[in-house]
């Protein structure tokens, strides 16, 4: 459904652009994870295909047409659940809902159908008279996502959506945007919290200083590269694993990529050898932050 071909954008008064070359791709039905630190261009690339920012370089296609033109002719198609509360703090939960019906021109006929549908899918039919400025912050991130969904928009932008919440409130929106991909929607879910990608996505696009360093299947990204054994022992240090791989030290654990051809096993069992206390040791594929790190050098959360 959407594609993006060469996007770049620079800030008046910018040393570097804030995206630089970006291509990607969306499908119908699927969860596209948009990974990377804060200042990477996540939300710049947000605000292009929300309407915005104008377009400076590049292309962004929906449906192999211009961005610029499916906005102008049904701008509904698209829709954002933002970082910020994005609705009246003085209205009812269900006014906020009426009013961004009226604005998104839904037929008067389906107003109420719409409303109270999205009422019901946010779970916030007990909270329709409350004003909006009286909800929990895990309420309120409901409320953004029912007027995000009011007019059914085919192509759904998450920005940090779950920033601040309680784990309650994170498992609902992410279990809720798994439901709307498996709808029919294609998602696009920005957020620097790995694990949230790695529960929902089906393909991830790792962004760092404005371009695109990794793109694919989530299956196919974490199956690069080596074997990751991580340990915790005593008397444990970077000598002794270097013979093995590429080690490095994560607080109290050790996290060991193995060389080509060697096993797990091999190292534990030199280690034994070598007098180290294994307290805890275990491997397998590497996760995105692993993945990461191996790309950037530096931590996803890093500001």
């Amino acid at each position: 459904m959407l594609a993006i071909e060469g996007l770049g954008h620079r800030y008046p008064g910018a040393a570097r652009p804030a995206l630089d070359g970006v291509s990607m791709q969306a499908a119908r039905g699927g969860v596209v994870g948009l990974l990377g630190p804060n200042g990477a261009g996540k939300t710049t690339l947000i605000s292009h295909l929300s309407g915005a920012l104008a377009v400076q370089t590049g292309r962004v296609l929906i449906d192999g047409e211009p961005l610029q033109a499916v906005r102008r002719r049904a701008p509904t198609r698209i829709a954002v659940a933002p970082q910020e509360h994005a609705f009246y703090p003085m209205l009812t939960v269900e006014e906020n809902l009426a009013c961004f019906a009226a604005a998104a021109r839904l037929p008067r006929a389906r107003r109420g159908e719409r409303v109270a549908a999205c009422m019901d899918f946010a779970q916030l039919g007990a909270f329709a008279a409350t004003r909006a400025e009286r909800l929990s912050g895990g309420l309120k991130r409901r409320l953004n996502l029912a007027i995000a969904l009011l007019a059914q928009p085919e192509l759904l932008l998450f920005d940090e959506p779950t920033v601040g919440v309680d784990p309650q409130t994170r498992a609902f929106v992410l279990e809720a945007i798994q439901a709307l991909a498996a709808g029919g929607a294609a998602v696009i879910y920005a957020s620097h919290y790995m694990e949230e990608i790695e529960a929902i996505a089906d393909r991830v696009v790792i962004i760092d200083g404005g371009r695109v360093v990794r793109d694919g299947t989530l299956e196919a990204l974490l199956s690069e590269g080596p074997t990751v054994l991580t340990l915790r022992a005593d008397g444990l240090d970077a000598a002794l694993l270097a013979r093995h791989g590429e080690a490095e030290r994560d607080g109290a654990l050790w996290r060991l990529r193995l060389a080509e051809g060697v096993r797990a096993v091999e190292v534990l069992a030199a280690l034994e050898a070598s007098g180290v206390r294994v307290r805890h040791a275990d491997f397998g594929r590497q996760n995105l932050e692993q993945l990461f790190m191996a790309l950037t050098h530096h931590p996803l959360r890093d500001a």
